[in-house]
């Protein structure tokens, strides 16, 4: 089945040290601009289809451009998934015993360790610490890939979809992701590496500020899990191995050598279309060449313990190299059995999403007014029925005031479908409007 038409784009931008990043949830990314999906609601307002995500681009904001410490990034809240058109699936590629897969998609056999390069001096191994300098990446995947599954997302009804990886966390098919892999999905199919079969997941949770996700997959059972290790010893200088479903390829995963640059550090992905922002604080920086499809899989020691989750891969002119981040898996895991214990949060949502089936934006420049710009409606959708067009900026939500799609989007977070919620909107013409919402069933966000 061909992708539906692509007659807009979005551009996700990295704002801080002169890099661009990519969130790598989408097996069609490459290259600097990337097709949208057309037409639709977007996730963030809950919409019943996703609307547009594409590309990181250069930042252009006024600003110098800076990485802000992480003691001083202001609370954070995470855009919808870098959705692109998915292309037509490659045969999966598995790899015979004792090989693993590069990032270009190709079976290599590895007769002997790989040494990852280094910048920083190695001290010697300890025994609370795995060795900084050897990478044996045929033995690290064989160890690892059984833990894993490859994700697919579906966006709405436009033939379009997120590729991604995912962590098992237990036997019945519990799965850690990253948001941006399953944000905005209308459905959600996971393929576990260790048995090859596909199973249908529901979303337990998610902690858009966190890029954290945990899913359920149905009927599952007697799965080979991940081996967590501890994020708390990872240190600069560290070798370690990046596996994911690069590309979307499914099949064998692919997995590749590299170092730890430096931990703690901050980026801020913002939306070029919503003016939503994504600003995550405490990762792992590593020269490791992460590809599109390696969200939600695992960054791993050289012990094969899981150590921190791939998210984005930054790339610019400062760059000497290519260089990614991971979320520590200390962090993530604790997110986790938050969701799991079923305790929502300002940032944590549990069960299903509550949905106003609106596409948002920031409003125009010349605006004087502060809020989400209505940029769609789904005709049928509760807040179509209220009264509130394209056009419309939308200025509060249960009389808390929204003077951005960002503050729109937190405060629906802790709202399920069937909640009550009172909007209030200025027309065009400058009218205030006012009504009473029952949100429907929608997305992830």
């Amino acid at each position: 089945m061909q992708p539906a038409p692509i007659p807009r784009s979005r551009s996700l931008r990295l704002v801080g040290n002169a890099v661009s990043a990519l969130l790598l949830g989408s097996a069609a990314l490459a290259g600097c601009n990337y097709p949208a999906i057309a037409g639709g609601p977007n996730p963030l307002a809950g919409g019943g289809s996703s609307d547009p995500v594409a590309a990181p681009a250069q930042s252009t904001t006024a600003d110098p451009p800076s990485v802000v410490s992480p003691s001083v990034v202001p609370p954070a809240v995470a855009l919808p998934a870098p959705a692109a058109v998915l292309p037509q699936p490659e045969p999966a590629t598995t790899c015979a015993d004792n090989d693993y897969r590069n990032t270009a998609g190709d079976c290599v056999h590895q007769p002997a360790p790989v040494v990852a390069p280094s910048d920083a001096a190695s001290p010697p191994a300890s025994p609370s610490r795995p060795s900084r300098a050897a990478v044996d990446l045929s033995a690290l995947a064989a160890k690892v890939d059984p833990g894993l599954v490859d994700i697919t997302t579906r966006l709405g009804h436009q033939n379009g979809g997120v590729a991604g990886t995912g962590i098992v966390l237990t036997s019945s098919g519990e799965v850690l992701t990253n948001n941006h892999v399953i944000s905005g999905g209308t459905s959600i199919d996971v393929t576990d590496v260790g048995n090859g079969q596909t199973y249908p997941a529901t979303v337990v949770g998610y902690d858009r500020s966190h890029d954290i996700a945990v899913l359920q997959l149905q009927n599952a059972s007697g799965l080979q899990t991940a081996s967590i290790g501890d994020s708390s010893s990872v240190a600069v200088g560290d070798g370690i191995a990046a596996i994911g479903n690069a590309g979307g390829r499914g099949g064998t995963p692919s997995i590749v050598a590299g170092t730890v640059l430096a931990l703690d550090q901050a980026i801020t992905v913002s939306d070029d279309i919503t003016g939503s922002a994504e600003q995550l604080a405490g990762l792992i920086r590593v020269a490791a060449d992460l590809q599109p499809g390696d969200s939600g899989g695992p960054m791993v020691n050289t012990a094969g313990q899981v150590v921190g989750i791939d998210t984005a891969a930054a790339t610019g002119t400062h760059s000497s190299g290519a260089e990614g981040f991971a979320i520590p898996i200390n962090d993530a895991m604790a997110i986790s059995k938050q969701i799991e214990a079923g305790t929502a949060s300002p940032s944590v949502h549990i069960g299903p999403t509550g949905a106003l089936g609106i596409a948002v934006g920031a409003p125009t420049t010349h605006s004087a007014i502060p809020g989400a710009l209505v940029t769609g409606v789904s005709p049928g959708s509760p807040s179509g029925q209220s009264g509130l067009v394209a056009g419309d900026v939308i200025v509060s939500l249960d009389a808390t005031a929204v003077d951005s799609p960002t503050t729109m989007i937190t405060l629906l977070i802790g709202h399920h479908p069937g909640d009550l919620v009172l909007l209030a909107w200025v027309d065009p013409s400058g009218h205030q409007h006012d009504a009473t919402v029952s949100l429907a069933v929608g997305p992830p966000t």
